[in-house]
C-alpha cells in the first residue's frame, strides 16, 4: 500500500525535464517497500518456529513494523522539510539497509528482540521513503494526471507485494528445507536474504545520489488555515481514519496468518515453502484488483464499490472459517482481490472537502496505518486462545466497519458545515 499524499503542499522548484525517467526511478521505491512489507508474511512463520513463539508473540513482527508508521511519520515530515525529498529518499534507503543488516547479528545471537529492533529500524526507513516519494510522484506532471501516476506507482507496489513472498520462499524456506512441524529451524536462514536486501538498498541509495532528478519544495502560496477550522471537526475524515486503521490491519493480519493457516492438515497441509508461494496469490489478486477497480470506479460510485467489496470480504472470511480444504484456502486468498480498491477509495472519501486542511488530514490518515500493528496482534491472541481458523473473526469486524463507513460514515457532514461562510474581503 502506498501512503497518502498532499499534492497541494509541494511544487516543482525548477522546470520539469525527463519526467518519464524520474517517474521510473520513483516506481522502483514503490516496488521496494511493497516487496519488503510482504516479506514479513514469510518472516513471521519462520521466526515463530525458530524461537518457538505463540501467535501473539509472532505478530510482534507486524507490531514493530507498522508501529513505526505511527511513531516516525511526524518526524519524517519534518526531516524532509529540512533536507529535501531526494536526500530524504537516500536517508530512507540507508535506514532500511541498517535494519536489514541487523538481521545478521540477531540470527548469530539468536535473540528475538534484536530481530524486532531491526524490523523497527527497517520500517522507519520505509516510512521516510513513503513520505518522500509519494508527493514527488504527485508533482511529476500535470495536476489532472496526478491520480493516474500514483495509481500506476501503486500497481508497481503491488508487484513488489506479489514477488516478496516468492523471494522469501525461495531463499528462507529453501535454506531450511524442512516442513513447518520440524522443530529444528535455524534463525540464520534469514541472514543471506536480508544481507542481499541491505546491499540492494545501498546500491539504490548510491544510484539516487548521482541521478539528475528535479527537486521539489513546499508550496509557500498555500492558503492559510482558518483558526476556527480543525481537522477534528470533519467527521468523515475522522471516521475515514478509523476505516484506514481497520483496512490496513485486516489486510496485513490476513496475510500474516496465511503460511501457518495453509500448513494445517485440514486446510491444505502444505509445508512452509509451498504455503509461502501461495501467499503471492493473495497479493497478486490485489494487484489485479487495482487495475479492475480503477476502471470500475469510473462508471460506478466508489462508495458502492467499497461497500460491495467489504461485503464480499466478509462472506469469504465466513466461508474460510467454516470450510476445509481447497475451498477454505482459495476463499481467503480471494480476499486480496477485493482489498485492492479499499485504501485509495477510503482515502479519497476521507479528505473530500478538506481544502487547506488536506495536508493535515493526509498526515492523520498516514498514522492510521498503525492498524497493521494492532490487528495482527489481536488476531494472534484470538488464535492462541481458540484456533487460527476462528481468529479470522478479527478482520471480519474490520470489514463490517468499512462497509458502514462506505454507506454512512463517509456521508457525515463536518461539524461546522452548517455555519455561514465568512464574508469575502
Amino acid at each position: 500500500m502506498a501512503g497518502p499524499i498532499s499534492q497541494s503542499s509541494v511544487t516543482l522548484s525548477e522546470p520539469l525535464k525527463n519526467s518519464h525517467f524520474a517517474f521510473a526511478a520513483m516506481t522502483t521505491l514503490f516496488f521496494i517497500w511493497g516487496f519488503i512489507t510482504a516479506l514479513n508474511d514469510i518472516l513471521i512463520p519462520h521466526l515463530k518456529a525458530a524461537f518457538d513463539l505463540n501467535y501473539t508473540q509472532a505478530m510482534l513482527v507486524q507490531f514493530c513494523f507498522f508501529g513505526a508508521y505511527f511513531i516516525i511519520s511526524p518526524f519524517a515530515g519534518k526531516l524532509i522539510e529540512k533536507i529535501g525529498y531526494i536526500r530524504g529518499i537516500i536517508t530512507g534507503l540507508v535506514t532500511i539497509a541498517i535494519g536489514c543488516g541487523l538481521f545478521y547479528p540477531a540470527a548469530e545471537v539468536e535473540v528475538y528482540a534484536v530481530f524486532l529492533l531491526g524490523l523497527f529500524i527497517l520500517a522507519s526507513g520505509v516510512t521516510i521513503l513513503q513520505v518522500s516519494a509519494n508527493p514527488y510522484v504527485a508533482v511529476l506532471g500535470p495536476e489532472k494526471t496526478a491520480t493516474s501516476r500514483l495509481s500506476l506507482a501503486q500497481a508497481i507496489n503491488s508487484v513488489g507485494h506479489t514477488l516478496g513472498p516468492m523471494f522469501g520462499a525461495a531463499l528462507i524456506f529453501a535454506a531450511v528445507g524442512v516442513a513447518s512441524e520440524d522443530a529444528d529451524i535455524d534463525a540464520k536462514a534469514v541472514q543471506l536474504p536480508y544481507l542481499l536486501l541491505a546491499g540492494v538498498m545501498i546500491a539504490t541509495a548510491i544510484g539516487f545520489k548521482f541521478l539528475k532528478l528535479p527537486t521539489i519544495k513546499a508550496d509557500e502560496t498555500e492558503q492559510d488555515v482558518k483558526s476556527t477550522d480543525s481537522i477534528w471537526s470533519h467527521k468523515a475524515l475522522i471516521f475515514g481514519t478509523v476505516a484506514i486503521f481497520f483496512y490496513v490491519g485486516a489486510e496485513v493480519s490476513i496475510g500474516s496468518f496465511l503460511v501457518n493457516y495453509f500448513s494445517q492438515p485440514e486446510i491444505a497441509g502444505l509445508n512452509e515453502r509451498q504455503a509461502s508461494q501461495m501467499v503471492s496469490y493473495y497479493w497478486g489478486a490485489a494487484m489485479i484488483g487495482r487495475f479492475v477497480g480503477a476502471a470500475l470506479t469510473r462508471i460506478i460510485s466508489p462508495i458502492y464499490v467499497l461497500a460491495f467489496n467489504s461485503a464480499i470480504a466478509i462472506i469469504l472470511l465466513f466461508t474460510t472459517m467454516n470450510t476445509q480444504g481447497d475451498l477454505a484456502m482459495w476463499s481467503v486468498i480471494s480476499i486480496g482481490f477485493f482489498n485492492s480498491i479499499m485504501f485509495p477509495t477510503i482515502f479519497t472519501l476521507a479528505i473530500r472537502g478538506l481544502g487547506p486542511l488536506t495536508g493535515r488530514g493526509s498526515g492523520l490518515l498516514c498514522q492510521a496505518i498503525v492498524g497493521g500493528a494492532i490487528l495482527p496482534l489481536m488476531q494472534g491472541y484470538v488464535a492462541d486462545v481458540t484456533s487460527v481458523q476462528f481468529s479470522f473473526i478479527v478482520p471480519v469486524a474490520a470489514y463490517v466497519y468499512i462497509a458502514w463507513y462506505a454507506l454512512f460514515g463517509s456521508k457525515v457532514k463536518s461539524a461546522n458545515a452548517a455555519a455561514p461562510a465568512p464574508a469575502a474581503n
